[in-house]
C-alpha cells in the first residue's frame, strides 16, 4: 500500500520558526511516559482471543494517526505530510532471545490487523528487513518491566522524526489494570498539546472498545 504525502510549503505554514528552532536542537526528540488504563481493553483482547502486543500497536498507532503532528516528516530536506503512517514493531525469538523488526501495514479494523501482524511476525525470518521507511510508527513492547522513564538510543540524524512508541508490564491499582506507556516524538512537529490529544485518543479506545 502506497502511503501518499503532500509537500509543505514553509513559507506559509504556521509552523515554520517553531519547526527551525527545534530541528537545530541538540537533541530534538523528547519523550513522555504515562499511564493508562486497560481494564476494559485487556479484557475484551483476551475474550477474542487476540495478543494482546499486537492489539496494542494497532490501537497506539490507530490513534496516532489521528493527530497530523505525527504524521510529518523530514524528506529529501522537505518537509512532508503523510497521508497515514504504518506500523513497525519489534518481535521477540524466543528461541534466539533476539528480537526482528516487523513491518505490518495499519490496515482498517482491529481483528485483520492483528490477524496480519501475527501471522507476518510469526513467517518473517530475518531480524531486519532493510532499513525502516520514513512512513511508520515503530513500537517496542518491553512487558517485563513496569517502568516510569524510559529512554532511546541516539542515531544522531537529527531529521529523524519517526515516533517511538513503548509500553512496559501491566499491573493491578486500585481495582484497576493500568500499564506505562511512552512516546517519543521529534520537537519541530510534536509538543505536549499534541501528546494530551494521544493520551485522550488512547484512553477513549481503551475504555470504548
Amino acid at each position: 500500500m502506497e502511503n501518499n504525502y503532500q509537500v509543505v510549503d514553509e513559507k506559509t505554514w504556521a509552523r515554520a520558526m517553531h519547526c527551525n528552532v527545534f530541528r537545530n536542537s541538540v537533541e530534538p526528540a523528547f519523550c513522555v511516559t504515562f499511564e493508562a488504563d486497560i481494564t476494559n481493553f485487556k479484557r475484551k483482547v483476551k475474550e477474542q482471543g487476540f495478543s494482546f502486543t499486537m492489539a496494542m500497536v494497532y490501537a497506539v498507532c490507530r490513534c496516532a494517526n489521528q493527530i497530523e503532528a505525527f504524521r510529518y516528516r523530514f524528506l529529501d530536506g522537505q518537509i512532508v505530510l503523510f497521508e497515514h503512517i504504518d506500523t513497525a514493531f519489534t518481535y521477540l525469538n524466543p528461541e534466539t532471545e533476539l528480537f526482528k523488526v516487523v513491518n505490518v501495514p495499519l490496515i482498517e479494523g482491529i481483528k485483520e490487523y492483528v490477524e496480519l501482524a501475527t501471522k507476518t511476525a510469526q513467517e518473517q525470518k530475518e531480524y531486519f528487513t532493510g532499513p525502516l521507511g520514513n512512513d511508520v510508527f515503530q513500537c517496542s513492547p518491553m512487558p517485563w518491566v513496569t517502568y516510569t522513564h524510559i529512554s532511546h538510543t541516539n542515531s544522531g540524524k537529527k531529521d529523524n522524526a519517526t515516533p517511538l512508541f513503548d509500553w512496559g508490564k501491566y499491573y493491578e491499582k486500585e481495582d484497576k489494570i493500568v500499564i506505562p506507556i511512552s512516546v517519543q516524538a521529534h520537537h519541530s512537529f510534536v509538543d505536549g498539546l499534541h501528546i494530551g490529544r494521544f493520551v485522550e485518543l488512547l484512553q477513549n479506545f481503551f475504555d470504548e472498545y
